[in-house]
């Protein structure tokens, strides 16, 4: 239950309309065009506190204090402006309709929907050099050492390891925590996507935003991965059981503690090959492969991966209404 809604209305309800209303309009693009996106003032904070606390002349035990100071007081800011808006919210009228709106704000539904699906469409419409310009926008390896297959990979990688990040996890803390819940959890993973490198510049600086994101994606991810599962029982040209078994089996060959959850259950689901040797700044990453399937992924299976995300999000959807139906089955 929800511990700090700005409305009298149900919580459940309130993300639930959020969710609606992500997918129905997504990022609001038209609105942000004259204000900043939330994630975007987070990310101009990460950036001044980064240049200046983060001094390469520096110890590498000064810095990483450093590293844990920015993060606390990220973190400790987004809470505090979370509640202040929910207090002030349940005192306005209507305050439950801009609620709303800033979950959905903060949710990736669509956003992620579209440009998983545009890298689809260049590499369909413009090939090879069309898709590696459309996947460099959501995956941080070297685009120019991809093939098609390679491009293909990327962007259900993406796909899987976002829907936990982007979706579930936002979802799962709003529902848990309110306003304070989302924005800290944004703010977290912002951090980690900014600074939580293993680069010289951020390895000890960022390694506390590492850890934070890390541990704020234990629950999500493997949650992710499930909710991918369930997708495969009614998703076109999607297998349950092999979701299953292949994320029990290969999610912890993953370097990351939490992607291989959804990208495993993924790859198991659609009979593919993910992870694996990649490129980052030039330099061989050998990770294991995830699955048993083929990894030389199409411009279908992006199709095919897509259908499986939107039925995951429309389960994840059903588990809100369920809780909600629970606990109002219980009050009477």
């Amino acid at each position: 239950m929800l511990l700090f809604a700005a409305s009298p209305l149900d919580p459940l309800l309130l993300l639930l309309a959020a969710m609606a209303l992500d997918m129905v309009v997504g990022d609001l693009p038209v609105a942000f065009r004259v204000l900043p996106h939330p994630v975007v003032l987070i990310g101009r904070a990460v950036t001044w506190l980064d240049l200046r606390l983060n001094r390469e002349r520096r110890s590498e035990r000064v810095r990483r204090a450093r590293g844990i100071f920015a993060v606390a007081l990220l973190v400790l800011g987004a809470a505090s402006v979370g509640f202040a808006l929910a207090v002030v919210l349940r005192a306005v009228r209507f305050g439950w309709a801009i609620e709303i709106l800033l979950v959905a704000i903060l949710l990736a539904q669509r956003s992620l929907f579209e440009h998983v699906a545009a890298v689809g469409e260049a590499l369909g419409e413009r090939g090879i050099a069309g898709g590696r310009d459309a996947v460099r926008h959501i995956v941080g390896r070297d685009p120019l050492s991809l093939d098609e297959h390679g491009v293909a990979r990327a962007a259900i990688e993406s796909l899987a390891e976002n829907f936990s990040d982007g979706v579930v996890a936002p979802a799962l803390f709003y529902a848990l925590f309110g306003l304070p819940g989302i924005f800290v959890y944004k703010t977290a993973n912002t951090l980690d996507s900014m600074i939580g490198h293993r680069s010289p510049r951020y390895l000890h600086f960022g390694w506390a935003a590492a850890r934070l994101d890390d541990a704020f994606n234990l629950l999500p991810a493997r949650l992710s991965g499930m909710l991918l599962a369930v997708a495969a029982l009614v998703a076109p040209e999607a297998h349950a059981a092999p979701a299953i078994r292949i994320m029990l089996r290969d999610a912890g060959k993953h370097r990351s503690p939490n992607a291989g959850w959804p990208e495993a259950a993924t790859a198991g689901a659609l009979d593919l090959a993910l992870a694996g040797p990649r490129r980052y700044h030039g330099e061989l990453v050998n990770d294991p492969w995830l699955g048993d399937g083929r990894a030389r992924a199409t411009i279908g299976d992006i199709s095919r991966a897509l259908r499986l995300y939107v039925i995951a999000c429309i389960v994840q959807a059903t588990a809100v209404l369920g809780a909600f139906i629970a606990v109002h089955g219980a009050r009477f």
